[in-house]
């Protein structure tokens, strides 16, 4: 097992980072981009044919409440409380290549995710980025110098009176 890996392998569905992608991945063009909605890069394709108004996920990846107010990030699993329109969930909404296109500068639809295993926890890897940590694994991980390695340098420099 690894010690961390990125929060994608937890992903329902496979994420179309452009319209692109999308073509290449489904081999259909991405529906035009709404700007009147949230950018939404996957696709819930059995949502069309559930029969229901809303479908609903067991979880996402999502922005505290605190943590929106304060300005600072934080995250946690958050489960989709009001659902979301089917055909929302059926189809992408990709902004298109560019900078200032409008809408596409709020922050995306949430993956729907599979639940953590046990003893694993999400945390900030270098750069921002949200991964999952197998808290067993990670602390058994040894990386850089450990304290005794530091002792043991020390006690070198001091015998050597450098």
């Amino acid at each position: 097992m690894k010690a961390t890996y990125p929060i994608e392998e937890l992903a329902l569905f496979p994420r179309h980072q452009t319209r692109a992608a999308y073509k290449e991945a489904t081999g259909k063009e991405a529906p035009e981009f709404n700007p009147n909605r949230r950018p939404k890069y996957w696709e819930d394709p059995s949502a069309a044919n559930v029969g229901l108004r809303n479908v609903t996920y067991p979880l996402t990846i999502a922005v505290t409440d605190q943590s929106a107010r304060m300005g600072s990030r934080s995250w946690r699993l958050s489960s989709f409380r009001s659902g979301m329109p089917a055909m929302e969930a059926a189809t992408v909404n990709i902004p298109p290549d560019g900078t200032n296109i409008e809408g596409a500068d709020v922050y995306e639809v949430g993956m729907p995710l599979k639940p953590l295993p046990s003893g694993h926890e999400l945390f900030f890897q270098f750069g921002g980025l949200v991964a999952v940590k197998d808290v067993a694994a990670f602390a058994e991980q040894v990386e850089g110098f450990t304290a005794a390695d530091r002792a043991l340098i020390q006690a070198i420099a001091k015998k050597l009176g450098v």
